[in-house]
């Protein structure tokens, strides 16, 4: 399965080998507990309704992806409340970049001297989502 992004009709195909590294670290119950002036616990919880945590990481060779793609990662980053379709799994989400956590990030594989870049250039991603 591929795992895309996709906004305004304009989708990019991301590595199928994108490693979902909180997938298991949230849960949809929130819950806090508190002492009532008896000396009670006060226990509520209830359904989280948004605000699950994706966050997407490239591992060594893996999931490569171009600077051409950066840039076009990058333009979307910067548009304040944007909503996306994330394909992951098989299944759509609707996300946006949480940039509390820095959206989207990108290391070069291979440092060059400045003013070698080309589109070309390979990069290690990292995506951080909420999913609405």
């Amino acid at each position: 399965m591929s795992i895309t992004l996709t906004h305004a009709g304009t989708t990019l195909a991301l590595s199928d080998r994108l490693a979902w590294t909180d997938e298991f670290a949230w849960s949809p119950v929130e819950q806090s507990t508190e002492y009532s002036t008896t000396g009670a616990l006060m226990v509520h919880v209830a359904t989280k309704q948004a605000g699950r945590p994706i966050t997407l990481e490239g591992k060594e060779t893996a999931t490569w992806i171009s600077r051409a793609t950066c840039v076009a990662l990058e333009a979307w980053v910067k548009l304040p409340g944007a909503e996306f379709e994330l394909v992951l799994r098989g299944v759509p989400r609707v996300v946006m970049f949480d940039q509390a956590r820095t959206g989207f990030d990108a290391t070069p594989l291979w440092r060059i001297a400045d003013g070698e870049e080309t589109p070309e250039q390979i990069f290690l991603p990292t995506f951080r989502f909420l999913e609405l």
